[in-house]
């Protein structure tokens, strides 16, 4: 091997391997994120991009700052990003949701001409115009399907049909929570995790439905947030009724202050409440 072979094979060894930038996608607000390929093209947080999916193209936007990562690493068969949208493709993307209001009032008018018992929710087309979708709300099962025979023929295009419960509703509708904020799951809550009264009574907060429903008129999303943290604290605290020794009294445990990590101690000699810290409680020590 000559000299020269010998140091352009050093310099290829010592390259480094070849890179890609992963982007993470989202194409509707508080809607799931997705990894996609942008390759060499410079896109930043922010931008809409049109983007390779199972059905052909649709377009997103960025939702988070792109990362570069070797070409080795990224998933087998991860879509690519095919380019930035351009004002062409905003157009369109208006065009299709006018589109999409048209065919709105067309199914609400058919469903009250059928008198189905089904309450229109949203109405979303594909970026390519060839599929509408159309969320309803129902207590029962319903049959629609001389409905989707009758939009099909209307609109000229395929129809779906998707019947969605309480929450999915308010997700998509929106709306400002009792805390004067933008509802969670319309804003960037992306998937609904199980809620119990249980959590509202481990927090110590009022059980009156009133108090508890968020709009969709089941348990508030925001009852879990600081549940993990209540279970933590009370842990360290002895139970309501348990008895316990303390230098302010002996007595049962009436109730507990997760937050100040206290205990109200109804003592054994003169049936009086007393508050008692952790420290004061004979052998608990706090952690």
């Amino acid at each position: 091997m000559s000299e020269t072979e010998t140091i352009e094979s050093d310099i290829a060894a010592s390259a480094p391997p070849p890179s890609t930038t992963i982007v993470a996608v989202q194409f509707r607000a508080a809607g799931n994120v997705h990894r996609f390929d942008a390759g060499s093209l410079p896109v930043r947080r922010g931008d809409r991009v049109i983007v390779q999916v199972s059905r052909g193209t649709d377009l997103g936007t960025i939702v988070g700052e792109p990362r570069p990562i070797a070409v080795s690493a990224i998933e087998k068969n991860m879509p690519r990003v095919v380019k930035k949208a351009d004002l062409r493709d905003l157009q369109r993307e208006e065009a299709n949701l006018q589109k999409a209001q048209k065919a709105e009032r067309i199914c609400a008018h058919r469903i009250q001409e059928r008198r189905l018992e089904m309450k229109l929710i949203k109405t979303e087309p594909t970026y390519d115009g060839s599929k509408i979708t159309f969320y309803f709300f129902s207590d029962k099962r319903v049959d629609f399907r001389e409905l989707v025979r009758d939009l099909a023929q209307t609109l000229h295009t395929r129809i779906e049909m998707k019947q969605i419960g309480n929450r999915d509703e308010t997700k998509l509708i929106g709306g400002v929570g009792p805390c004067g904020r933008e509802l969670c799951c319309s804003s960037w809550l992306r998937e609904f995790s199980s809620v119990s009264v249980r959590m509202a009574k481990e927090q110590g907060l009022s059980l009156k439905p009133s108090k508890l429903a968020g709009m969709c008129g089941r348990l508030k999303c925001c009852l879990r947030y600081e549940y993990e943290t209540y279970r933590e604290l009370g842990r360290a605290l002895p139970g309501v009724g348990k008895k316990v020794e303390s230098v302010k009294g002996n007595g049962v445990v009436t109730r507990q202050n997760l937050l100040k990590q206290t205990v109200m101690i109804r003592r054994d000699e003169d049936e009086i409440e007393v508050e008692a810290q952790l420290e004061d409680l004979v052998g608990k020590k706090p952690d």
